[in-house]
């Protein structure tokens, strides 16, 4: 889908989030400031969540409680899927409720394989592209 302002992507995120189980991992990939922590509030409020949702670059982790528990992940500061693993991030991967992790492609290879993959492109006219590809069910973009 293309989106032209944060709301629209928002938005976007609150139509995937809709679709969203219990168990599902979101990897979130993009440049800086393509919109995912905008997707990841959409996806959050589809839930339930009504805290303020913010990039966890600093924390590493951020946990919700709405419907499901939603686990946000940062990886931006990760050297890579060594330290992911040293920090236990591996129990993110098969969570007891959702997570998205931004950054995602740090650790490309340690992603289930039915996780959902949320790509946003800046295009030249400050649109976004958003692509949603994988999973283990029918999401809205499929």
């Amino acid at each position: 889908m293309i989106s032209h302002s944060e709301k629209e992507t928002e938005e976007a995120g609150l139509r995937l989030g809709a679709s969203l189980r219990k168990g599902d991992v979101v990897s979130l990939t993009g440049s800086l400031g393509a919109g995912k922590t905008v997707l990841a509030k959409g996806i959050a409020r589809a839930l339930g969540i009504r805290e303020a949702i913010v990039s966890p670059t600093f924390t590493l982790v951020q946990e919700y409680e709405g419907s499901e528990k939603l686990y946000h992940l940062d990886l931006y500061r990760l050297s890579g899927e060594d330290e992911f693993e040293s920090m236990g991030g591996e129990e993110f991967l098969y969570p007891d409720g959702i997570t998205l992790i931004e950054w995602a492609e740090k650790i490309g290879s340690m992603l289930p394989e039915s996780a959902f993959h949320v790509d946003i492109i800046i295009k030249e006219d400050g649109s976004r592209e958003i692509t949603v590809t994988g999973g283990s069910h029918e999401c809205p973009f499929s």
